[in-house]
Order: structure tokens, then sequence, then C-alpha cells
């Protein structure tokens, strides 16, 4: 029998729809358990830690987080694997931020939910709660197939890090394009097991310090000077900036000189493309060979959700931003690829 914990955080998979309103309002995991009786058929031990209240995604926040981090901590031994229950819009944001906290993990923690309530008739909710009840509780020789947070949605589980919400209108809600779906789920579970991350040898430790000051700088053309100089001269410790293409930006001299600026006084700009497949190359065009020569940090492949959560986590280990423009470029994670 497995022991398996599920961390019920919210979202569609447990809502409702309020008769008054016709909208959809979180209810609570009686509901799913109501609507799942499969469950009790599952050779599976599951112990279910509700959030209370249960959180609306759009309310995700660091202290939900760290509190979602902790409740992993304090049941890792005596757990063969994790699901989190939990809204499809700030999912991946979660999943990123849980991969960095969770350094070392030796045991699935896989993030689920809906884009359906499971009250619904047709609902995907629980075809993606029995996939990853099963892929958490998969194990060869006592050791568990999949050692990292990831997202399992419409029969794919993905790398949570590597991925993105890029659709509210289809169960195929989420997509990975940098990086292989790690299993699929057919009439067998498919694990591509070259892709999978191997913690066999580490140690597992949890890290609950987050900083999030952090600012995005989203470019379009005809951006405002003193739009940009606001963002670069926020409070903040770091900035994304999502660019063109492989990583440029107009080469005004202006705005160079504002950026440089704001890296001289110590703040960390990492440059991430606006595109959803591809990477960061900086210098290849001559669109962003200043970015590199003023000290702009390379994002590579990342994606918004991990580039926004990695800064987070990597600002609470350190204090001296030099650490931070180090680690950044760095695949600590598995979170990217880095192409020099």
């Amino acid at each position: 029998m497995h022991n398996i914990f599920i961390i019920y955080t919210g979202g569609t998979i447990g809502m409702v729809k309020d008769e008054q309103t016709g909208s959809f309002v979180p209810f609570d995991f009686e509901l799913i358990a109501r609507n799942l009786p499969d469950l009790s058929r599952l050779n599976y031990k599951l112990t279910v830690h509700s959030f209370t209240p249960i959180i609306d995604s759009s309310n995700m926040n660091p202290t939900v987080w760290i509190e979602m981090a902790n409740i992993v901590k304090q049941n890792y031994e005596h757990y063969d694997g994790f699901v989190i229950l939990h809204g499809s819009d700030t999912m991946a944001f979660s999943a990123s931020v849980l991969s960095f906290m969770l350094e070392g993990l030796q045991k699935p923690v896989i993030l689920s939910g809906s884009q359906l309530p499971i009250g619904e008739i047709r609902t995907d909710a629980r075809e993606n709660l029995m996939t990853a009840l099963e892929i958490a509780s998969a194990q060869v020789n006592g050791t568990s197939l999949i050692q990292e947070v990831c997202i399992l949605f419409d029969n794919k589980l993905f790398r949570g890090n590597r991925s993105f919400k890029y659709n509210s209108a289809k169960f195929e809600a989420f997509r990975s394009p940098n990086y292989p779906v790690l299993v699929e789920a057919g009439i067998h579970l498919k694990y591509n097991n070259e892709a999978l991350l191997d913690n066999r040898y580490k140690q597992f430790i949890l890290h609950t310090k987050l900083d999030d000051r952090v600012a995005v700088l989203k470019l379009f053309p005809g951006m405002n000077a003193n739009t940009i100089r606001t963002i670069l001269n926020s409070d903040v410790r770091s900035i994304v900036m999502e660019t063109f293409g492989s990583g440029n930006t107009t080469t005004d001299e202006w705005f160079l000189d504002l950026l440089k600026e704001a890296i001289d006084k110590g703040k960390n700009i990492l440059n991430i493309s606006q595109c959803k497949v591809g990477s960061v190359e900086l210098g290849r065009y001559e669109t962003s060979q200043g970015l590199k020569s003023i000290g702009v940090l390379n994002g590579y492949d990342m994606t918004f959700e991990a580039a926004v959560t990695k800064l987070m986590y990597l600002q609470g280990e350190f204090e001296d931003q030099k650490d931070v423009a180090y680690w950044i470029e760095k695949d600590i994670r598995g979170e990217l690829t880095v192409n020099d």
C-alpha cells in the first residue's frame, strides 16, 4: 500500500456553481471525494491536508508557497509522494518556486487541478487526479521514478519549472516547449527516463527564504522612456526584462544608458524572451550585443514563471547581488538549458 499526501489548496477542481450568481465558488475536498468514489478502490492510503480557507490561485503568494513547502518537509519521511491540488492560473508559478525551495527532492511533488469542476459531467478533474496519484506512487525497487516538482494536466506530466499555462479554454492547459514531456498517460504510462531528474545521491534541503523584490519590464515598440525609468528605479533588487526574439531590444542610446544606470546601482537585469519557444542568445544580433557589454544577465530558455520565482529564491538565499547574478545563469533544478 502506497502512502500519498494530498495538499488541497483550492482551485476549479473543487468548485461548485452558485445558483444565484452562476459563478463558480470554492468548496472543499469532501466534494472531490464524493464525486470520485474510485478513490476508495485504490490501494493507497491517502492523507489530505486542506487549506483553511481554501485559496483561489489568483491569490497565491510567497506566504502560501512557504506553507506548502513546510507541509512537504514535515511529512516527507512518512509518504511515498505528494499531490498538490491547485488552481491552474498560477500553478506554473507555484511549481517553479517549489522546485527551488525543495532542493534534492527524491520523491514526487505533483501539482494538478482541472479546467472544469469535478461535479461537471465532462470534467477533466477525475482523470487528472487519478493519473497524478498513480504517478506519485510509482517506484522501482523502493525508489520513486519521479524525483522533482511536476505539473500533471491532460495526460501529460511536465517539469514544473519548464511549464506555463497557455490555454484557458481547452483541457490541454499547459505546455513545455523547451523541455520534453516527462510522462505520457495513454493505455500505459510512458516514462521519458532520459528527461527525469535523478536526485538519489543528493541531500533533501528545505529553503523557505523568499525575497519578492522583483519587477518586470516587458518591452514593446515605442515604449515611453519615463515608464522604463520608473520600473528600473523601483524599490526592487532585480528586474525580469522580457525582450524580443532571441533577446533583442532597441539599440537607442537612451535605453541602454537607463539599463546601465540601474545595473551600476546594483540591480540585476535578467533577459528572457517574450517568445515561448527558443532561448536568449546575447550577442547573436547587434540588437543584443550592447546588453551583454553592460552586464545584462542571460535567462536562456527559462519561462517567465521560473525566472520570477528563481530570483525570489536566490534573493532569499543571498544578500550579495553578485551571488544572485552568478546563480541566475546556472541550471540548478533543471529549469534552463545553457547554450553557450
